[in-house]
């Protein structure tokens, strides 16, 4: 059933991003400013001066966009650097070139190319482990196959969004970074190799509900379809 199969996905992975997309922003400012003093106080500060959702479909204009502190433009009150995806993705390939926008690719080819792997087999794996042979897995069984996959991904993953993170804010304001090696061996000889999980905390937090979701929405679909 490759068409039920792809339209299934793809309506889970879509309620996926939109229960994950408030997580996602905390956990991109926790991993690129120094300005937050944790997890909440991050929360509240975007909920104070910002209240803005971006939607965006590359992952470089996502992690600027969240990046921007700026409120939203008021009357007689300074303006936001981006206006929104549209404007971000002008401004990148006008300032920085072609190559701008494919700021941190390595990083995030990198960083998802084994965690799909480590994704999909946690999920099997504890399906298979909590479900009798030649039944279906039940919804309390892949809520948590699903959210416990959604975690052991993002934690295989964290070191390496930590630096697809900064590769893509590299260039911003300054180029501070030479290259993804550079940028690791600069991250640990200023902030140690603690650096490498930060955000791992509320990535954990985000994947399992997102991923409990998908899996959940998506097996409950091919059902559906019979």
């Amino acid at each position: 059933m490759p068409v039920e199969e792809f339209v299934a996905g793809w309506i889970s992975g879509a309620l996926g991003l939109v229960l994950g997309h408030p997580f996602d922003t905390v956990k991109v400012r926790l991993q690129t400013q120094t300005t937050y003093q944790g997890i909440v106080d991050c929360m509240v500060k975007i909920y104070r001066h910002e209240s803005a959702y971006f939607l965006a479909p590359f992952d470089l204009i996502k992690v600027r966009l969240q990046n921007q502190t700026e409120p939203r433009a008021q009357l007689g009150g300074s303006s936001p650097q981006y206006r929104g995806p549209m404007h971000c993705a002008a401004s990148i390939f006008q300032k920085e070139g072609p190559r701008g926008l494919f700021r941190g690719a390595w990083a995030l080819t990198l960083r998802d190319t084994p965690t799909v792997g480590i994704y999909f087999v946690t999920y099997e794996v504890l399906c298979r482990q909590c479900t009798p042979e030649r039944q279906n897995p039940s919804s309390a069984t892949v809520l948590v196959a699903g959210g416990f996959a959604g975690i052991t991904s993002w934690v295989a993953a964290t070191p390496l969004d930590v630096i697809k993170s900064r590769m893509q804010m590299d260039g911003l304001k300054r180029r501070a970074y030479q290259g993804m090696l550079d940028c690791m061996v600069s991250s640990v000889q200023q902030e140690g190799l603690g650096v490498f999980f930060r955000g791992v905390t509320i990535n954990s937090a985000r994947a399992f509900p997102v991923n409990a979701v998908t899996f959940l929405s998506y097996e409950y679909l091919l059902r559906w379809w019979g």
